[in-house]
């Protein structure tokens, strides 16, 4: 691959009190990974060669003040300040997430402007990133609003691929906001995603039911048999292959997730509890339906390890090489869209 043909990974840094750096430098202390991808860090070279001579870590990092003066097969940090940050592993801080907000902030700008290929986003902590300027219960909702299209959470692994209807919403209110229009918009963007960033032709979608037992006929709600199931025909009806509603409560045990290419959970435990069971560690976060990529690891920031040289960086390992792969297939598919007539020399997006 040539530097023109490398992807470049845009990483923004997370809390800095957590593992995020750790898992970052990690990840491409390995020399291999700069065959894969150009990588940049959004956050400082002060900070990072900090973080490197803290984890001991034999690494080379070069600093740019500008995007411009990205170099191929270099560990770029792009320098988003250049002020000392005091950092206290462990340490809940305001003043550290507005930091995570600065990075994620340039990052999410380089994206826009097709600076960066792809992003791959460190965790953060939900709760001191919040501010006037800036209040968002995560990562989905930011891009979102910065990015276009219908933003939907994949969790993804070599084995399971899990989307939800509702994802960062109390419990109180899951079934308020599980609509018809909810349902099918959902289940659009993933199928949507399947073909054009899975090369999956035709994808089996299963979904779970909302109450337990799918709501046993009535006897425990009705939003099952009220709004899922019609929705759920309704697709069908216009060609979709969705299946379900399943009781959730089995569903996993019994393996039959096995026999689909995504399942849908109508909640944010309902689908990550299993997901992890099965795939932490090895799990990727992927932010389907917007018009640019982003994932991260399958973790938060672990304020418990945090400095400590501890933190397993496969996830967000996973993370990047997703994000560089999904970047190639939903390129090939465009290419093929738009050039249906034409004989392509490169990699079919369809697998059979």
């Amino acid at each position: 691959m040539s530097n023109q043909d490398k992807i470049i990974v845009g990483i923004s840094i997370g809390d800095l009190n957590g593992i995020g750096s750790e898992v970052v430098l990690k990840t491409f202390q390995d020399a291999r990974m700069l065959e894969f991808c150009t990588p940049v860090i959004f956050a400082s070279i002060k900070l990072m060669s900090f973080f490197k001579k803290h984890y001991n870590m034999d690494i080379n990092l070069h600093g740019i003040d500008s995007l411009d003066n990205l170099v191929h097969k270099k560990i770029n940090v792009l320098n988003v300040w250049k002020e000392p940050v005091q950092i206290n592993f462990g340490e809940e801080d305001t003043t550290i997430g507005a930091y995570a907000v600065q990075s994620l902030q340039a990052a999410v700008l380089a994206l826009k402007e097709d600076k960066i290929n792809t992003l791959v986003t460190a965790p953060i902590n939900k709760s001191n990133i919040q501010s006037e300027t800036f209040n968002f219960p995560g990562h989905t909702n930011y891009l979102q609003q910065e990015l276009a299209g219908d933003s939907l959470m994949l969790m993804i692994s070599e084995t399971l691929r899990v989307g939800l209807l509702t994802d960062h919403v109390a419990v109180k209110d899951i079934s308020a906001n599980i609509t018809r229009e909810v349902i099918e918009k959902k289940i659009n963007t993933i199928h949507k995603t399947l073909i054009q960033d899975f090369g999956i032709a035709k994808p089996k979608i299963a979904v779970l039911g909302i109450n337990p037992h799918t709501g046993d006929n009535g006897v425990i709600g009705n939003e099952d048999d009220t709004i899922m199931r019609p929705t759920l025909d309704n697709l069908r009806n216009n060609g979709k292959t969705v299946f379900g509603p399943y009781a959730a409560d089995s569903f996993f045990g019994t393996g039959n997730y096995k026999n689909f290419d995504v399942i849908i959970a109508s909640y944010h435990d309902q689908g990550l509890v299993p997901f992890k069971t099965l795939a932490f560690g090895t799990g990727v976060n992927y932010t389907a339906g917007l018009d640019k990529i982003r994932t991260s690891p399958d973790h938060g920031t672990a304020y418990d390890i945090a400095g400590k040289d501890q933190a397993d960086f496969t996830s967000f390992r996973a993370a990047v090489f997703s994000a560089i792969q999904i970047f190639k297939t939903r390129k090939d598919y465009m290419f093929t869209a738009e050039n249906p007539l034409k004989i392509s020399k490169r990699k079919p997006f369809v697998k059979k």
